[in-house]
Protein backbone atom coordinates (compact mmCIF):
# COMPACT_ATOMS: atom_id res chain seq x y z
CA UNK A 1 0.00 0.00 0.00
CA UNK A 2 2.91 2.49 0.80
CA UNK A 3 4.17 1.94 -2.62
CA UNK A 4 1.15 2.27 -3.97
CA UNK A 5 0.38 5.80 -2.38
CA UNK A 6 3.66 7.29 -3.00
CA UNK A 7 3.17 6.98 -6.68
CA UNK A 8 6.29 3.99 -6.68
CA UNK A 9 2.99 1.47 -8.41
CA UNK A 10 0.75 2.41 -10.65
CA UNK A 11 -2.98 1.40 -10.68
CA UNK A 12 -3.08 -1.73 -13.11
CA UNK A 13 0.22 -2.79 -11.76
CA UNK A 14 -1.16 -2.45 -8.25
CA UNK A 15 -4.18 -4.62 -9.47
CA UNK A 16 -2.45 -7.21 -10.92
CA UNK A 17 -0.01 -7.90 -7.97
CA UNK A 18 -3.04 -7.44 -5.55
CA UNK A 19 -4.99 -9.86 -7.86
CA UNK A 20 -2.35 -12.29 -7.91
CA UNK A 21 -1.49 -12.12 -4.25
CA UNK A 22 -5.35 -13.07 -3.01
CA UNK A 23 -5.81 -14.94 -6.12
CA UNK A 24 -8.98 -13.11 -6.82
CA UNK A 25 -10.62 -13.69 -10.43
CA UNK A 26 -11.33 -10.10 -11.15
CA UNK A 27 -11.84 -7.89 -13.81
CA UNK A 28 -10.34 -4.54 -13.28
CA UNK A 29 -13.45 -2.41 -13.67
CA UNK A 30 -15.10 -4.25 -10.78
CA UNK A 31 -11.70 -4.24 -8.58
CA UNK A 32 -11.66 -0.63 -8.97
CA UNK A 33 -15.50 -0.46 -8.14
CA UNK A 34 -14.79 -2.17 -5.12
CA UNK A 35 -11.54 -0.69 -4.15
CA UNK A 36 -13.29 2.78 -4.12
CA UNK A 37 -16.49 2.12 -1.77
CA UNK A 38 -14.63 3.04 1.13
CA UNK A 39 -16.13 6.26 0.63
CA UNK A 40 -19.75 6.86 1.49
CA UNK A 41 -20.51 10.79 2.66
CA UNK A 42 -18.49 13.51 2.85
CA UNK A 43 -17.79 15.04 6.75
CA UNK A 44 -17.94 18.69 6.05
CA UNK A 45 -20.76 20.36 4.96
CA UNK A 46 -20.49 21.99 1.43
CA UNK A 47 -21.10 25.28 2.98
CA UNK A 48 -18.62 25.37 5.04
CA UNK A 49 -16.11 24.58 2.27
CA UNK A 50 -17.59 27.37 -0.14
CA UNK A 51 -17.35 29.74 2.29
CA UNK A 52 -14.09 28.76 3.29
CA UNK A 53 -13.05 28.74 -0.64
CA UNK A 54 -14.03 32.54 -0.80
CA UNK A 55 -11.71 33.49 1.82
CA UNK A 56 -9.01 31.25 1.95
CA UNK A 57 -6.80 29.50 -1.04
CA UNK A 58 -7.72 25.92 0.28
CA UNK A 59 -5.61 22.60 -0.13
CA UNK A 60 -6.34 19.48 0.03
CA UNK A 61 -3.55 17.06 1.41
CA UNK A 62 -4.31 13.42 0.89
CA UNK A 63 -2.32 10.00 1.39
CA UNK A 64 -4.37 8.54 -1.34
CA UNK A 65 -3.69 6.53 -4.66
CA UNK A 66 -4.38 7.22 -7.89
CA UNK A 67 -7.72 4.43 -8.06
CA UNK A 68 -9.40 6.06 -5.26
CA UNK A 69 -8.59 9.78 -5.74
CA UNK A 70 -10.15 9.26 -9.58
CA UNK A 71 -13.30 8.02 -7.71
CA UNK A 72 -13.40 11.24 -5.11
CA UNK A 73 -12.94 13.44 -8.24
CA UNK A 74 -16.04 11.76 -9.76
CA UNK A 75 -18.31 11.34 -6.62
CA UNK A 76 -17.15 14.42 -5.28
CA UNK A 77 -16.68 17.34 -7.74
CA UNK A 78 -19.00 19.73 -5.95
CA UNK A 79 -16.26 19.13 -3.23
CA UNK A 80 -13.97 19.28 -4.23
CA UNK A 81 -14.44 22.39 -6.68
CA UNK A 82 -13.70 24.54 -3.60
CA UNK A 83 -10.32 23.55 -3.51
CA UNK A 84 -7.42 25.66 -5.21
CA UNK A 85 -5.11 22.57 -5.32
CA UNK A 86 -4.67 18.84 -4.22
CA UNK A 87 -1.40 17.51 -2.92
CA UNK A 88 -1.34 14.09 -3.49
CA UNK A 89 0.91 11.33 -1.86
CA UNK A 90 1.43 9.55 -4.93
CA UNK A 91 1.85 12.40 -7.42
CA UNK A 92 4.01 13.65 -4.72
CA UNK A 93 6.16 10.77 -4.28
CA UNK A 94 5.52 11.32 -0.38
CA UNK A 95 3.21 9.96 2.57
CA UNK A 96 1.98 12.00 5.92
CA UNK A 97 3.98 12.11 8.01
CA UNK A 98 7.09 12.86 5.73
CA UNK A 99 8.27 16.43 5.77
CA UNK A 100 7.93 16.65 2.07
CA UNK A 101 4.49 16.38 1.37
CA UNK A 102 3.76 19.41 3.77
CA UNK A 103 6.33 21.22 2.33
CA UNK A 104 4.32 20.90 -1.39
CA UNK A 105 1.45 21.35 0.88
CA UNK A 106 2.93 24.50 1.84
CA UNK A 107 4.07 25.79 -1.45
CA UNK A 108 0.81 24.99 -2.81
CA UNK A 109 -0.56 27.10 -0.49
CA UNK A 110 1.53 30.02 -1.46
CA UNK A 111 2.37 31.53 1.88
CA UNK A 112 4.00 30.90 5.07
CA UNK A 113 3.97 27.22 7.10
CA UNK A 114 2.94 29.70 9.98
CA UNK A 115 -0.17 30.56 7.97
CA UNK A 116 -1.59 27.75 7.25
CA UNK A 117 -4.19 25.64 9.29
CA UNK A 118 -4.94 21.36 8.95
CA UNK A 119 -6.62 19.06 10.29
CA UNK A 120 -6.30 15.53 10.00
CA UNK A 121 -8.12 12.85 11.85
CA UNK A 122 -4.41 10.77 12.37
CA UNK A 123 -2.94 13.10 15.89
CA UNK A 124 0.97 11.63 14.64
CA UNK A 125 -0.30 13.99 11.19
CA UNK A 126 -0.96 16.41 12.72
CA UNK A 127 1.96 16.66 15.10
CA UNK A 128 4.53 16.16 12.00
CA UNK A 129 2.75 19.31 10.14
CA UNK A 130 3.30 21.37 13.76
CA UNK A 131 7.09 20.24 13.44
CA UNK A 132 7.17 21.80 10.49
CA UNK A 133 5.28 25.41 11.84
CA UNK A 134 1.70 24.45 10.81
CA UNK A 135 -1.25 25.09 12.81
CA UNK A 136 -3.17 22.41 13.44
CA UNK A 137 -5.96 19.57 15.45
CA UNK A 138 -7.06 16.54 15.13
CA UNK A 139 -10.35 16.45 13.17
CA UNK A 140 -13.02 14.92 16.24
CA UNK A 141 -15.76 15.70 14.21
CA UNK A 142 -16.96 18.87 12.22
CA UNK A 143 -18.24 20.59 15.37
CA UNK A 144 -15.27 20.54 17.17
CA UNK A 145 -12.95 21.83 13.51
CA UNK A 146 -15.66 24.79 13.49
CA UNK A 147 -14.67 25.43 17.36
CA UNK A 148 -11.12 25.44 16.76
CA UNK A 149 -11.41 27.31 13.54
CA UNK A 150 -13.32 29.95 15.00
CA UNK A 151 -10.81 30.33 17.87
CA UNK A 152 -8.22 30.78 15.57
CA UNK A 153 -10.17 33.48 13.84
CA UNK A 154 -10.61 31.76 10.67
CA UNK A 155 -14.79 32.53 9.54
CA UNK A 156 -16.45 31.41 6.64
CA UNK A 157 -19.98 32.56 7.05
Amino acid sequence: MERFESGQVGNRDFFEQFRRILELDLEYEQFCEIWSSIFTHAILPEGMLAGLGKRYRLVLLSNTNGLHFAMIREAYAHLLRHFDAFVLSHEVGAMKPQAEIFDAAVAAAGCRAEECFYTDDIAAYVEAARAKGIDGVVFEGPEKLETAMRERGIVWD
